[in-house]
């Protein structure tokens, strides 16, 4: 199970990116000692050179392998990557002219990459390295004998052929690093507000927990002495109250039984797979009973196969949700359309209310907010919640003939968390 997560590492990426790096600077580099070698231009030790090229594309084919593994990339794997990218530059200068190469200036390229993506001790190290390595080559080196106005050409090209790619690398380097910064923070950002979500949810669900715990006893009382009440007194309108009251307490009775058997069906998973539109049409139907006040028209827009869902429990409340707050918006002539395509399912409900609120729209969905009079501000919570789970999402959009546009999206494999 950690393989996944390994593999998109930020240092198995840099570890990519610098192997790719390397094998284009390993192709001009070949390049360029071939184009000596063949011109005649310099006489230096072509087997040395050769050697050590050999030895940096042994390197790249060795991490390229490396990286195939699933095991993980550590900081000092990829710092000593980079000392021996160093140290392979170092033996090339050394064959080849030392510190008047005009490639030397390719030691701030591993330098440049350490200090972006690795702790400051790795790049101290690092520097401390490629400083030993020049200092080093400014005394020690095989020198190149050419003449003076040849000499001088090479250095003018060679510099600015050095310029040119290290910019190009340190460019492309940071320009891919600051995507996989920004990539990793957005990521962080989802997490820390889904994990403030599940807090939310773990504190919600906590006291649902403990009140239908306590609203049970209450209840059974109520229900006891109702039906006392009505053995006791002959009173028709009496007996008629007592009877609202005793079909409120069962009421009251069978929601707590069906919010424990949603809870059991959603820990064992017993949802069955349908296509959407039955789904939908059972949940309108159970809708239209529980606010019968309420007019709709339905319009399915989606064409060809129709898709197929296995919504959990809390999958079909958070549509219910939905539809009540529709409902509470302007109960007349709500739209209910259906559409889907390839990846996604979208229910649309749109109400004649008086539309989202600018100064509220983005309070609009979190808990303990509502515009209404009466009410938690849970349910619009909730019902994100748990299409989100679902792998969907909930946004609301003030229509532009008036009202609100409720868009539910689905993918068309939605199953909820398993």
């Amino acid at each position: 199970m950690l393989a996944p997560v390994q593999l998109l590492s930020a240092t198995r990426q840099n570890l990519w990116r610098l192997t790719f790096i390397r094998i284009l600077v390993l192709a001009a580099q070949a390049g360029s000692v071939g184009v000596a070698y063949w011109t005649d231009l310099l006489p230096l030790p072509w087997f040395s050179l050769v050697l050590t090229l050999a030895l940096s594309s042994m390197l790249c084919a060795f991490t390229a392998l490396r990286l195939r593994l699933s095991l993980p990339v550590t900081e000092l794997e990829y710092a000593f990557q980079l000392a021996c990218d160093l140290l392979i530059h170092s033996a090339l200068l050394y064959y080849s002219g030392g510190s008047t190469n005009p490639f030397v200036s390719y030691y701030l390229v591993p330098l440049a990459i350490a200090a972006v993506t690795l702790p400051w001790v790795y790049s101290l190290v690092l520097s401390g390295i490629a400083l030993a390595a020049y200092s080093l080559l400014l005394v020690q080196f095989y020198p190149l004998e050419t003449f003076p106005v040849a000499r001088e050409k090479m250095q003018v090209y060679g510099m600015w052929l050095s310029i040119a790619l290290a910019a190009a690398v340190i460019t492309f380097f940071a320009a891919k690093m600051a995507e996989e910064l920004r990539r990793q923070e957005q990521l962080r950002a989802e997490r820390r507000e889904e994990g403030l979500r599940d807090q939310q949810l773990l504190a919600v669900a906590t006291q649902a927990a403990g009140a239908a715990h306590e609203l049970g006893t209450p209840l059974a009382t109520m229900s006891v002495l109702i039906k006392e009440m009505r053995q006791d007194h002959s009173d028709p309108l009496l007996q008629e109250d007592l009877a609202v009251l005793q079909d409120q307490v069962k009421l009251c009775k069978e929601t707590l039984q069906n919010l424990v058997r949603a809870a059991e069906a959603n820990r064992r998973m017993a949802v069955e797979d349908q296509e959407v539109t039955a789904w939908l049409d059972e949940a309108l139907n159970r809708w239209h009973l529980m606010r019968p006040e309420a007019s709709y028209r339905f319009q399915r827009l989606g064409q060809g196969t129709v898709p197929r869902l296995a919504p959990p429990p809390d999958l079909t409340q958070a549509l219910l949700n939905l539809l009540n707050n529709a409902a509470d918006a302007c109960p007349d002539d709500l739209e209910v359309r259906l559409d889907w395509d390839a990846q996604d399912m979208v229910i649309s409900i749109r109400d004649h209310g008086p539309g989202v609120p600018v100064a509220i729209a983005e309070s609009i969905g979190k808990p303990f907010f509502t515009t209404k009079g009466k009410g938690f501000g849970l349910g619009l919570f909730l019902s994100k919640a748990s299409v989100t789970r679902a792998g969907g999402s909930v946004k609301l959009y003030s229509h532009e003939e008036g009202g609100t546009l409720t868009e539910l999206r689905l993918p068309r494999d939605a199953r909820g968390d398993v």
